[in-house]
Order: structure tokens, then sequence, then C-alpha cells
């Protein structure tokens, strides 16, 4: 949306807030940045401001958000400003190259955290529109639901879920995009009253699916769902109304949320207890992007304007991430785009960590494409905040050298004596730790919902590797590499330790160990205080990325996952019928595809192997549903569904996975962060990676350094 021109509530104090940032910003960089110092003057300008964050960071508001994050970007100016005026003296070739190397990666660090700051400056929350009380005002709308090599059990709830959306009947038509060409998937859209939509190519993968699917289809909208992606009932109303109050309007974006563990979460055990990966961008950054009218289309849980949609000649085809270029060439067109926080659909996470680097190597390398071939900086069609969020959405994925930086910088001087930073260690830990704890402390308060501190190092330092070479590769050539479907619905049948993806991170350990056992061999032989500090400053910073190896390891021992149908916590009335007649009221506990657990009201023994019937309700009405008890644990019960016919199953998803209020409770519900339990979860999360290693080793031994396969145990 415009924000000059759109509907907005309270539009002007966010921008005179705005403005009187920026303001700020440039006072501060005149009179603040710039001034010398020396240690003892450092140190307490930047502890006064470090103390007025901590007094401000627990009070409401948005006008503290944008004080502290004033502060923040002060202390890391005057840091970078003191980086490139007073610490780059040349003391050898080594020294240079590595220490231009050093500040290149904090240059793009500190570039990130100012673009970071501006993207999430005051974020729209955006809330739906009514439709038209007239349902013959509505518009038609096409569901496409694309797939190439899914299992048709992935599939099939998406596409039943689909076609119990409120929405009239004579006004939506559900379209499964199948590339794989495959005789069961036309039969089962035969069979449940869905158009099936095949090609005799496959080419531009997702997005020439789309393409070739949008000759076929006629409707005013397209609504795009990946097929492990299960809509809501509810979408389309929640969706749509935007679109008939912003004839500008384009597109409309809604969360990816996942109701699976994706493989950190699984891995490390913080599945419910930290946000993953994803819930910074769709939590915060997207409501953030939606302020400055740069929402960006992710490629599923998306309704698009047909007619903008053609205009632009389609999906984008130019680049892998055909959902963040389409949308930039929509934006370039003066179209806009809205985002809207609220869950109306969920799907299913990568179930390895393999499988999780392949996606994320494939969203890099699109991104880098797109900075090569259809730059946003330049061109026209763009406002400059616009410009800057995709500037940052780019930049993020750049971020495997510089991480690899980090991770091997203090092992300059560990092993060569080299001086990667010309200042004493006293003078820079005076720069640099109010620059990191001023940023995390304002990152904290911001971000402290959807990510916490230390994570993301662990994030990035389990990806760096990987997105390193095809997003420098993508930059210079873009037509190298081709769309990579991300595999779903598989399964872990053992544990087993990924030596091969850990690979790099095992090198990294082995490198920074050997850099201490140099650092203790200089403290030994030491004499001068000057670089005792130093000896003492950069082994600090090996232990710190021995303790983000550590837990990027842990990343790496795949833990089981056997469970196809993955259970998902519902609270909801439930009847029981026994063969006898008897009628047991209760309420769900959780429930999958495959089966249920059932609280009952009034616990009544029964036999495992027993048929029951369970009667769910869905609009006031109760239909029952076969199924088989497996388990009775004090009026817990555990059933599994027996087989269903179409309409049987459809109103299974209709009563479950499409329920309109289901993943609200569900997404975006932790806990704040705070500075100690993050440290304290990663540090035990560097532990148990440490052990994972050592047992993985010892079983190495025994089996005399065998390949190790998938199916060892770890």
């Amino acid at each position: 949306m415009s924000i000059a021109t759109a509907p907005r509530s309270g539009t002007l104090l966010p921008r005179l807030a705005t403005w009187t940032l920026w303001l700020l910003g440039a006072l501060l960089l005149v009179f603040v940045v710039a001034v010398p110092m020396d240690v003892a003057q450092q140190m307490i300008f930047s502890a006064v401001l470090f103390v007025v964050a901590l007094f401000l960071r627990r009070r409401g508001g948005r006008v503290v958000v944008l004080m502290m994050m004033g502060m923040s970007l002060a202390v890391s100016s005057r840091y970078m400003w003191w980086r490139l005026t007073e610490t780059m003296g040349v003391g050898g070739v080594v020294d240079l190259v590595l220490g231009l190397g050093l500040v290149a990666a904090e240059l793009y660090a500190f570039v990130i955290l100012v673009l970071g700051f501006f993207q999430v400056l005051w974020p729209l929350n955006r809330k739906p529109v009514p439709l038209p009380a007239d349902q013959r005002e509505w518009p038609t709308v096409d569901v496409f639901i694309p797939t190439y090599n899914e299992p048709l059990s992935v599939v099939r709830t998406t596409v039943l879920a689909a076609t119990v959306m409120d929405w009239p009947s004579d006004k939506i038509n559900v379209h499964v995009l199948d590339d794989g060409r495959r005789p069961e998937f036309r039969e089962f859209c035969e069979q449940v009253g869905v158009h099936y939509v095949t090609r005799t190519n496959n080419f531009h993968a997702k997005a020439g699916n789309i393409n070739a699917a949008l000759k076929k289809a006629k409707g005013e909208y397209v609504a795009i769902f990946d097929c492990d992606h299960i809509p809501t009932r509810s979408f389309l109303q929640v969706a749509m109304g935007w679109f008939l109050r912003d004839p500008k309007l384009a597109v409309v974006q809604t969360p990816h949320y996942f109701f699976s563990a994706d493989p950190f979460e699984r891995n490390l055990g913080t599945h419910g207890k930290v946000p993953n990966e994803g819930e910074l961008f769709y939590g915060l950054l997207q409501d953030g992007n939606d302020q400055w009218d740069a929402t960006f289309f992710c490629g599923s849980c998306t309704v698009i304007k047909r007619g903008p949609l053609d205009e632009i000649g389609g999906v984008a085809v130019e680049t892998v991430t055909e959902d963040a270029h389409t949308a930039l060439k929509l934006h370039r067109r003066g179209y806009r785009s809205a985002y809207l926080a609220i869950p109306q659909a969920a799907g299913l996470a990568t179930e390895s960590l393999s499988g999780h680097v392949a996606q994320r190597i494939r969203w890099a390398r699109g991104m880098a494409q797109i900075a090569r071939l259809d730059n946003p900086l330049f061109g026209k069609g763009l406002r400059i905040s616009q410009r800057l969020c995709y500037l940052n959405a780019m930049l993020h994925f750049f971020y495997g050298l510089p991480r690899i930086i980090y991770l091997t910088a203090p092992l300059a001087f560990l092993f060569f004596g080299a001086h990667v930073i010309h200042a004493s260690a006293l003078m820079i830990l005076a720069y640099a730790l109010p620059h990191i704890f001023q940023a995390n402390l304002t990152n904290i308060r911001v971000q402290g919902k959807y990510r916490h501190l230390l994570w993301n190092e662990v994030y990035e330092t389990t990806l760096a590797w990987y997105i390193l070479r095809p997003t420098l590769v993508s930059f210079i050539n873009p037509k190298l590499g081709k769309f990579n479907v991300t595999p779903k619905g598989g399964l872990v049948q053992r544990g087993y330790f990924d030596s091969q993806i850990a690979k790099p991170y095992l090198f990294l350990l082995v490198l920074n160990l050997a850099g201490i056992a140099a650092g203790i061999m200089r403290w030994s032989f030491a004499s001068d205080a000057g670089e005792l500090h130093t000896i003492w400053f950069n082994l600090g910073w090996t232990v710190y990325n021995m303790l983000l190896l550590g837990a990027t390891i842990a990343t790496a021992s795949e833990t089981r996952q056997v469970r196809r149908s993955h259970r998902v916590p519902l609270d909801a009335p439930v009847s029981v019928r026994l063969a006898d007649g008897t009628l047991l009221e209760g309420r769900t506990i959780n429930f999958s595809t495959g089966g249920m657990a059932i609280r009952l009201d009034q616990p009544q023994p029964i036999e495992p192997g027993m048929n029951v019937q369970i009667g769910l309700r869905h609009r006031g009405v109760e239909q029952p549903l076969p199924a088989i008890v497996r388990h009775d644990r004090d009026g817990q019960i555990s059933i599994e569904f027996a087989q269903m016919d179409l309409e049987q199953e459809r109103w299974l998803v209709a009563c479950t996975f499409a329920r309109a209020d289901l993943w609200l409770g569900q997404w975006g519900q932790h806990d704040r962060d705070s500075f100690l339990r993050s440290v304290g979860q990663v540090l035990g999360a560097s532990m148990r990676g440490f052990r994972r290693l050592g047992q993985h080793s010892i079983s190495s031994l025994r089996r005399g350094f065998r390949p190790v396969g998938h199916e060892e145990g770890a």
C-alpha cells in the first residue's frame, strides 16, 4: 500500500517518528561518532548509553524502540568509524589482506544492522478488511496447488482443505498442477472434484508450472499453496478484503507456519521453546516491509490479482526465487502488496538437515541472481524505502563469507602473529564490546519474541559454508544452477550423525582447537603485557567460535522422525460411540491424519482394538467417522482412523487442519528472549554437539573407519 494514499492507522505519527529518528541519527553522526576519545572516555560514554538502554528496554511504546535503535546506531557507527580511521595500519602483506577481509565482514554486518533497523522502524500490523455482505460482489478465485515429486499422502490433505474453504462454490476452482504427470493424481482429482492440470515439459520448474496453469484458469485472483501447505476454511475471507478496498493491490501474503519441527528444532530439542529460523521474517520483518509497501510474495499462502500478474508476463522465470522476483516486478509497475500476520495455512518443515540446507541454498542462489539481473537499487518504479527493504533481503544471503571470516579471524594472530586490527586489546574491547552489547540489547527488545539471541549465530554458522559458493557463483554468473524441489513428507528411520554435512565444521573445529594450542604456546613465551592482552583476547574469541561450532555440530546429529502423520495439539469437543451404542463425550488432545488422542469426560475402560465411531462437529453438525481404539490410559484414549470414504475424509480435514482458529493459538507464542537463558541454551546445545561428536568418533573407531552411511546409530 502507498504510505501517502492508503488508509492506515496513525500514519502521521510513524512518519514524524521516522524523520525524527533520521534527524537524530544525523546529529549523532556529526557530533558524537567522529569525536576522538581515549579508553576511559570511550568506556564511560558507552556505559552511559548502555545504562539508558537498560532503563528504556522494559518501557512500552514504539518511540522507546526508536530511541534504542538510535543509541545502538550511534555506538555501532562510532565503532566502524574508529575501525576505518584508526585500526587499519599496514604491518605487512598478511596483516593487510586479513585485516581488509575482517573489516569488510564488519562493514557487511553494520550495513545489515542499519537496514534491519530501518525495515522494522514501525511495523504496520495490518488487520483484515471485511468482505461485502452480498456474496455476489465477491470475486472469482483459482486455487493453485503445484506439485512435482511429493507423495499423494502429502498433497491429499491440502487438496481436501482447499475444497472446503468458505467461498461461494461458483466463484472458486481448485487446480492441482502436477509436474510429475502421475496417473494416481489424476484419478484422485477426478474423485474429489478438482481440476487436474499438467504439461508436457518441466521448463522453469514451479514458476513454469504456474504460468502454464494460468493459460487455463479464468479467475480474477489466484491463490497459491505449496502442496504441503494446508489452507484453513477462512483463508480467502481473511485475505481478500484488502483487494476490494485498494484497486492497486496486487499481492496479499500470509505467514508460512509449519506444524512439524524443522531439523534445527528436532535435532537441538528446541521445538516450541525457541523461535525457528523463519519466525523473524514472518513475525516481524514482513510486517515491517508492509509499512514501506515492500511485502514479498513468498510462493505459498498467497493471493495474487490476475490482471497485474498477466501484465508482468506471469510468475518470474529468470531466477530460482520466482516469488520474490515476481513481487519486485509488480512493485516496479506501481502495484502494491500487503501482509496479514495471521496464519491461515500450515505445512510440513523439511525433515533432514541436508534437505533444509538444500532449500536455503536455492533461496540464497535466487537472491544473488536477483541482485545480478534485476537489482532493486537500480531501475525504475521503486521508492527509496522499497529499494532498501529489497536490498536487505538480498544482502542477508551473502552472510556465508563474513561468517567464515568471523570463525577464523582470531587464528591469524594465534598461528602467525598477524595483527588484523592495529590497536591494543584494551582499546578493541572498549569499542567492540559496546557495539556488540548495545546492538544485541536493542535486538532483544525489537526481535525478542521472534528470534532469540545467539540462536541466529548457530543458524548462520550451520548454513554459512553451504551458501557461500552458490551466492558468489550466482552473482558472477546468474545462469548457473537450477531449481531444486524441497523434499517433504519423508522419514528419518534411525538416528545418525550426518558426518558429510558436518564435514566443514569439523574442519573448522580442528582449526580452532589448534588455534587454542598455538595461543597457549604463545602465552607461555610472552612477556609483554600488550601481547598477553592480545593473546587472551584472541583466545576468548576462539572459545566463543568453538561454542557456536559445537551447537552447529549438534544440528548434524539427526534424531529419529518416524511419524508420517505429525500430531497437532487441538482442544475441541468430540464424542465416542462404542459398538454397543454407548455414547461418551470428551475433548481432543491432539490429532493427525491417521489418528487422534481424546480425554473422556467420564473415564470408562475401553478394550484396545474395539471399533468405535468418532463424532466431530463442523458448523453445528456432527458426523461419525470410523476408528479403532489403540490405547486406553485412565480415560485418555488413542484412536486410529479406519478406512474412510472421500466425504468422511473431507469432513475430518474440515474439522481439524482447516479450522480457522487452529494455528492462531500456536504461532508466535514464544516468551520474550533473555540474555542468560539464550546463552545457557546454546551452551547446552554445544555440549550435546561435542558429546555426539565423541560418540560418533568412538563408533567410527570401532568400525575401523569404514564409510559412515545414514543408518549409523548415534
